[in-house]
């Protein structure tokens, strides 16, 4: 069973930094998307950076030049860095990936809250 597990969530300052993990486990094949959304109280969840895995990636408008996702293919792992925090950057964050034959799969989350 594919499970991924999210971590490095927490409180930080605003301005500050956090890097945030996603680590598959149970899978024996190469996810061919990864990517990491978001959900904060009373919206919905937005996606805040794909890695398409092919070379592709897009990020939300409002985190761009901020946040960078990165993958260690080999170990099915993605990783968001996150600088520059603000505020509005508070919510759960999700990591999501897709495999080459329709499914996909999500973290449970993990918490980040931006507060002076």
């Amino acid at each position: 069973q594919v499970q991924l597990v999210e971590s490095g969530g927490g409180l930080v300052q605003p301005g500050g930094s956090l890097r945030l993990s996603c680590v598959a486990s149970g899978a024996i094949f190469r996810f061919n998307a990864m990517a990491w959304y978001r959900q904060s109280p009373g919206k919905e969840r937005e996606l805040v950076a794909l890695d398409k895995g092919d070379s592709t990636i897009n990020y939300a408008d409002s985190v761009k030049g901020r946040f960078t996702i990165s993958r260690d293919n080999g170990k099915n792992t993605v990783i968001l860095q996150m600088n520059s925090l603000k505020p509005e950057d508070t919510a759960v964050y999700y990591c999501k990936a897709w495999d080459n034959y329709g499914g996909t799969f999500w973290g449970q989350g993990t918490q980040v809250t931006v507060s002076s």
